[in-house]
């Protein structure tokens, strides 16, 4: 009976020692988890990424119907409004800061709103915006063209034409507060008849580098011209982050060429908007004296490649001033700031007056810029 007993006893055992848990297995089981997770979002990202087809046609909504002249003087804005999310002490992850998104959807309805009421203080005819976002995470997914569109529409009849810029997948990062998916565009009002307008991809970053380069574009509207010719206006968002001057300059020489050939059939040009190069060459050390910092997006701007028949406006009438300021930090007398933003026309246009003008970076992390012209030598 004992040796029976004993038995038993030892089958007991073993299935004890079998059932024993191998804790060391934990941090193995952890570690293929996380693989899985990482690989598997990052499969994501690169499987959902396309870019956005080029010689796009953008639909024109409004009931504009003036046509421009010869001989008037009107007025031009470009303005990047920031996703709504940057208020004067705003600072964004991507530029050493913190925030990757705005502080709240009543934050990015009232940023826009500001945005569009120091547009409108200008009384312009034509309105270039850069980085409004229509449906992204970062500004709580409030549809800021649609809200522009309403706002400058109180001053009268205005044409329409938005532009994507770029649409991503789900940024996971920061990890707390996820930067989220972003479908931004540009965006031009004009109280001319836009007759049709076209979007074109410009080229960016290849491999992992794309990730961050997003896509980039800019669009092209005409305006007919009493004379039988056309104003024919391009609004562009250039590449900021990780772009090298191979790729900048690779960007400008395709938007040249476009407005280029629009100049050589006698039309006349004008180019607005956020370039992200020292607009000026020497904006850098204006405001900057003494610094050593190094961004992407603001390296010399390439004069030798702009074309003939074409100059940058930047006689400025009331001085230099900033167009942007580094958000590494809320904006003070000790922030970054260069200008990035600006005109660039053709010699059949006349700029009478361009002036970045200084706005506190109250509700977005640019200053407008505003410039008169007149059609005609």
């Amino acid at each position: 009976m004992c040796r029976k007993g004993t038995k038993i006893m030892a089958k007991d055992s073993n299935k004890g020692e079998k059932k024993k848990f191998k804790w060391w297995k934990i941090p193995l089981i952890l570690l293929a988890v996380i693989i899985l997770v990482v690989g598997g979002y990052v499969a994501y990202v690169f499987l959902t990424y396309s870019r956005i087809e080029d010689n796009l046609p953008l639909a024109v909504t409004g009931r504009a119907e003036q046509a421009a002249a010869t001989g008037e003087e009107y007025t031009i804005v470009s303005f990047n409004v920031g996703f709504g999310a940057y208020t004067s002490d705003f600072t964004f992850f991507m530029d050493g800061g913190k925030q990757s998104r705005a502080v709240s959807k009543d934050s990015v309805i009232d940023c826009t709103d500001g945005c569009s009421r120091i547009a409108m203080s200008f009384d312009p005819d034509i309105v270039l915006l850069q980085e409004v976002d229509t449906d992204s995470t970062r500004s709580f997914h409030v549809d800021q063209s649609a809200l522009f569109e309403a706002n400058l529409s109180r001053m009268g009849l205005y044409d329409n034409v938005f532009a994507v810029n770029y649409h991503s997948a789900y940024l996971m990062y920061p990890v707390l507060e996820p930067h989220g998916a972003s479908n931004s565009g540009i965006q031009m009002l004009s109280r001319f008849n836009v007759t049709s307008a076209l979007r074109r991809s410009l080229p960016i970053a290849t491999g992992f580098k794309k990730i961050l380069d997003l896509d980039r574009c800019y669009s092209i509207a005409r305006i007919p011209v009493e004379d039988g010719k056309e104003l024919v206006v391009f609004n562009t968002h250039l590449s900021a982050y990780g772009t090298d001057a191979e790729q900048g300059n690779a960007q400008l020489q395709m938007l040249f060429e476009d407005m280029d050939k629009e100049y050589k059939a006698g039309n006349y040009v004008i180019c607005g908007g956020d370039f992200n190069h020292d607009f000026t060459c020497n904006s850098k050390e204006t405001f900057n004296p003494g610094t050593d910092k190094d961004y992407s997006w603001c390296q010399k701007f390439p004069d030798e490649i702009i074309p003939n028949g074409f100059s940058k406006c930047v006689n400025y009438a009331e001085g230099m001033v900033a167009s942007t300021r580094n958000t590494n930090i809320p904006y003070s007398e000790d922030s970054f700031t260069v200008i990035l933003d600006g005109f660039i026309i053709s010699d059949n246009v006349r700029c009478t007056y361009v002036q970045n003008v200084d706005k506190g970076f109250e509700f977005t992390d640019h200053n407008p810029v505003v410039m008169k012209f007149i059609l005609g030598k």
